[in-house]
């Protein structure tokens, strides 16, 4: 996996102060992206175990609210053995910290096991340890800058850990 860039102290991309990581590789494009330069999966730097290490240790600090993963396509099954292993990760070592990944596959799309585009023996293990799934492609004709952490209307902030355990998406108190 190749990542773009991580934010250490990244205040848009999920609520208080987060690190931010910025995965290469999206097969969405999204007509209007704001960071197309990552749908090429071999954008930017190696993701190393030095770079997991630094991830980790940004977010260990109390005025760190958690940790956001985006890109480009965090979910692209390509990526997602080394976003189970950061996230399982973060977790254990962290646990207080809160974990979001932006993904423009859904809900749906990503739970249905039969849908091979993006679902891999790593989806649920992944979604276990996340508190936020903002999901949905960006739509550049439903944009709306009113939108908390979204591009566009179409896109949920899913509450993972209640929605997992009622078997129903519930929507985060930050999907306005």
């Amino acid at each position: 996996m190749n990542f773009g860039q991580i934010y250490y102290t990244d205040i848009a991309n999920g609520p208080g102060c987060r690190t931010s990581l910025f995965v290469s590789g999206c097969t969405h494009h999204c007509e209007g992206c704001f960071n197309a330069e990552t749908w090429n999966f071999n954008y930017g730097h190696p993701y190393t175990k030095e770079t997991e290490d630094e991830i980790v240790e940004s977010v260990k600090p109390d005025y760190i609210e958690g940790l956001t993963i985006l890109g480009g396509e965090p979910m692209e099954p390509q990526n997602q053995v080394e976003i189970r292993k950061l996230v399982e990760r973060i977790k254990t070592e962290v646990p207080h910290s809160k974990t979001w990944i932006y993904s423009g596959y859904t809900w749906e799309e990503l739970t249905d096991p039969s849908n091979s585009r993006c679902h891999t023996k790593d989806t649920m293990a992944i979604l276990s340890c996340l508190d936020g799934l903002v999901d949905g492609e960006f739509h550049q004709n439903e944009t709306d800058l009113r939108l908390n952490y979204r591009g566009s209307k179409n896109q949920r902030i899913i509450n993972v850990p209640e929605s997992l355990k009622t078997g129903q998406i519930v929507l985060s108190k930050y999907n306005n």
